[in-house]
């Protein structure tokens, strides 16, 4: 295993459908494993004190999916809540959220409020899903509350880059240190842009249903070797 962890990971977990039709499947069987390896991977990163892991479950663009798909995509998302409540629980998980999750179904959203409440005191370990999450959204968002709240107050100053992190979605959490992304594209899809600024990125061929821990030990092993300057030279390290 690496020797140098990172405390927050952030996952892009792609390749669902693809990895399907490749098995002559169905696409909606491709996300019911997709599912199952979710849950190896935050058991994963649990065992190794990780302290952060978030997983783009769900885009800003997924709506523009087949119906069929998103209303799989929702259910298999509530039942994944449901049944693991009382493992989150007993592990220490603090459970969040973030994107616009007024866009999802009813029972969906009472479900993560349910979750988000009962997980509250989790210590050893935060889970953060990107529902219906935009990372263009999320930057535009924290402007207007910015905005909104300079002209309540009358403020006219200059607006720090803390500041501004303070409204976005992700204002609890630190940065990640460590983007993966399966499934061999090497693209962002819009998340979390501003918090991947000095993040360490890691592209995978390997699709999402055949990620395991053995995969992320190779990419935590190539974390490991990466130098992190921030924008310093090796000597000021």
């Amino acid at each position: 295993m690496a020797s140098q962890l990172p405390q927050h990971i952030a996952i892009i977990m792609d390749g669902n459908g693809r990895w399907a039709k490749s098995k002559g499947l169905p696409r909606l069987e491709g996300h019911r494993v997709g599912v199952e390896i979710a849950e190896e991977m935050i058991t994963a990163v649990h065992e190794l004190q990780i302290p952060f892991l978030t997983l783009y479950a769900f885009s800003e663009e997924n709506w523009n999916r087949p119906t069929e798909e998103v209303d799989t995509l929702m259910g298999l998302l509530e039942i994944f809540l449901k049944t693991r409540q009382e493992k989150m629980i007993n592990k220490g998980i603090r459970f969040r959220t973030i994107g616009d999750i007024s866009k999802l179904p009813a029972s969906v959203q009472s479900t993560i409020a349910e979750t988000v409440s009962i997980t509250k005191d989790g210590q050893q370990m935060t889970l953060i899903l990107a529902l219906s999450y935009g990372s263009r959204d999320e930057i535009v968002g924290a402007v207007n509350k910015i905005v909104q709240r300079t002209s309540d107050v009358g403020h006219r100053g200059e607006i720090t880059e803390q500041e501004f992190a303070k409204c976005l979605d992700t204002a609890d959490f630190p940065d990640p240190d460590l983007l993966i992304r399966t499934s061999g594209e090497y693209r962002l899809s819009n998340y979390l842009l501003w918090q991947l600024a000095y993040t360490e990125l890691y592209f995978t061929k390997t699709m999402w249903p055949d990620f395991s821990a053995q995969e992320l030990s190779k990419a935590l092993e190539e974390y490991s070797k990466r130098e992190r300057r921030f924008g310093k030279i090796s000597e000021q390290l």
